[in-house]
Order: structure tokens, then C-alpha cells, then sequence
């Protein structure tokens, strides 16, 4: 065991889809694209609320951070999944696979409080309206979000250490399309025992928050019912749906993921799953919300306009 333990891992090999190379092209494509959408959509949102003024409220400040982890989420697995697949070279040093997985618990945990503050800001304007402006302040929205900011990073550098204490004595190579808790954990060849408590842990969290949501959504559903025109409920659904859409999106895949059994034949099927909430996921929030959304729209034709004014006018100064 102690000369297990000695061993020093330099670097493990990552496992992504089994196919034919034609389908491994075709996938890199695929990905490629949301990568590239997911990167851009996200950067137009955080341009917009920054810039635009009408969008300096506490929704788009949380939408905000959303898209900001967003694009660090993508950021963190799909590079590298492309290069893996276009190069056919599986290796990720040691240290790339560690700073992987803080980025990835990171992001996962922000994601998950930037959620449920967006649900909570949602139920205050919607069953609240009259206390609003007195509830969900600059200033708390500030603390709130520098708090769940903090708290990920703290919690993603934990889970982060924890896992690079383990020994990797009989196998580098991680059954997964990135580096993540679980598969690392089936790798080690440790006592990870502590590590399956932090889990449970974190699963419990996840859990509460999840609730917490739909109890939320539950109350703002029943006073939106009550409401007596027909266009004042269009108007509290439409402002909800966004985000109803996204946290069914984001905590299907990950209740699947880390809360149910899993079998060796559920393995392909957890790397599908895991690219939802990954890939997907990030590509369809800036989508989700801006469709959706007239402000959003509108501030994206304001900010057209002003992109196209200054062309011209450049344009009429240089000639």
C-alpha cells in the first residue's frame, strides 16, 4: 500500500464517445458549433446588462453572473473534448485534470445558486411586487451574489483537494468525457470514504436547493392563478417560463447524474447526460432568455443601432 501510494501520477487519459471516426467528426462538429454559439451568446448577454441601463435590475444582474459561469463552464471541458477528439490524443496531464474539475464543481455550484436566487427574485416580484424595490435591493443583490460566489469557490477548492489526495496506483484512465468526482473516485485505488460523505452532502444541497425552486415556482403559479386578467397572468407566466425552462434543463441531467444508482450500463448514458448540462445547457440560456424576452430584445436592437451609428460615422470620417 505504501508503495502505492508513492506512486506520482503525471497525467490520465480521458474516454469520450466510443464510435466510428466519421461519427467522432461529425460529434466534434456538433460541439463545436454549441461551443462557439454557447461562447457568444453568453458574452452578447453580459455586453447588454453592463451596457444597456434598462437592464441594471436585480434579474439581469443574476442573468449576468449566469452567463458569465456559463461561458466559464463551456470553457473548462469543451476545448478540451475537441482537441481530444480531432487530435485522437486522450492524455490530460495531472494538474490540467485537477484545475478541470475546480473549474467544473465551481461552475456547477454557482450555476446551481445563481438558480435558485433567480427563483427567489422571481417569487418576490411576482407574489411581493409592492415590496420589490425594498427586498432585492443593490445592495443585497451585491452580497448575495459576492456570498454564493465565494461559498462555490470555497466548496470547489475542498471537493478540489480532496481529490488530489488520492492514490492512482492500477489505472489512468478515467471513463468519462472530462474529469469529474465521480469517475476519478472509481479510479482511485484510496479509502474514499470521507469523500462519498462530501458527496452525500452535496447531494443533499443540490436537493434542498432544487426544492426550494419548485416551492418557489408552486407559489408563484398559485398567485399568478389568481390573478383576474387574463393579461396580467400572460405577463407573470412569461417572466417565470425562462427560468422554469432552464432549471428543468440543468437538474434533470444532474438528479440522474449523481443522486440515482449507478450500473455499468448507465455509463455511455451518464456521458450524454453530462453534456446537457455542460454543452446544452450553456448554449440554450442566452437563447432562452433573449427570445423570450422583449427587454432583452430591445436592448439588442438599442445596442445594434448604436454599433451601426459609430460604423457610420467612422465611416463618414475616414472617407
Amino acid at each position: 500500500m505504501n508503495d502505492c501510494e508513492n506512486i506520482t501520477v503525471n497525467e490520465f487519459y480521458l474516454t469520450p464517445f466510443s464510435t466510428s471516426r466519421i461519427n467522432e467528426i461529425l460529434i466534434f462538429i456538433g460541439f463545436l458549433f454549441m461551443y462557439l454559439l454557447a461562447v457568444v451568446g453568453n458574452l452578447i448577454i453580459i455586453v447588454l446588462v453592463c451596457v444597456i441601463s434598462q437592464l441594471h435590475t436585480p434579474m439581469y444582474f443574476f442573468l449576468c453572473n449566469l452567463s458569465s459561469v456559463d461561458a466559464i463552464y463551456v470553457s473548462t471541458i469543451l476545448p478540451k473534448m475537441l482537441s481530444i477528439i480531432f487530435t485522437e490524443d486522450k492524455m490530460i496531464s495531472y494538474y490540467g485534470c485537477i484545475i478541470q474539475l475546480y473549474f467544473f464543481i465551481f461552475c456547477g455550484n454557482a450555476e446551481n445558486n445563481i438558480l435558485a436566487c433567480m427563483a427567489y427574485d422571481r417569487y418576490v416580484a411576482v407574489c411581493s411586487p409592492l415590496h420589490y424595490s425594498l427586498i432585492m435591493t443593490r445592495k443585497v443583490c451585491f452580497i448575495v451574489g459576492t456570498s454564493y460566489m465565494t461559498f462555490s469557490a470555497v466548496n470547489s477548492l475542498i471537493l478540489t483537494l480532496m481529490i488530489s489526495t488520492l492514490s492512482f496506483c492500477y489505472s489512468h484512465k478515467i471513463n468519462h468525457v472530462y474529469c469529474d468526482i465521480l469517475p476519478l473516485m472509481a479510479l482511485s485505488s484510496s479509502d474514499t470514504w470521507s469523500m462519498k460523505m462530501m458527496i452525500s452532502m452535496e447531494s443533499i444541497c443540490v436537493t434542498g436547493t432544487f426544492i426550494f425552486i419548485l416551492t418557489s415556482y408552486i407559489r408563484i403559479i398559485s398567485t399568478v392563478v389568481k390573478i383576474r386578467t387574463s393579461s396580467g397572468q400572460l405577463k407573470a407566466f412569461s417572466s417565470c417560463s425562462s427560468h422554469i425552462i432552464t432549471v428543468l434543463l440543468f437538474f434533470g441531467p444532474c438528479i440522474f447524474m449523481y443522486l440515482i444508482p449507478e450500473s455499468e450500463n448507465s455509463k455511455d448514458q451518464g456521458k450524454i447526460l453530462s453534456m446537457l448540462y455542460v454543452a446544452v445547457v450553456p448554449m440554450l440560456n442566452p437563447f432562452v432568455y433573449s427570445l423570450r424576452n422583449k427587454e432583452v430584445l430591445g436592448a439588442a436592437r438599442k445596442m445594434a443601432t448604436i454599433i451601426w451609428n459609430r460604423i457610420v460615422n467612422f465611416s463618414k470620417n475616414f472617407i
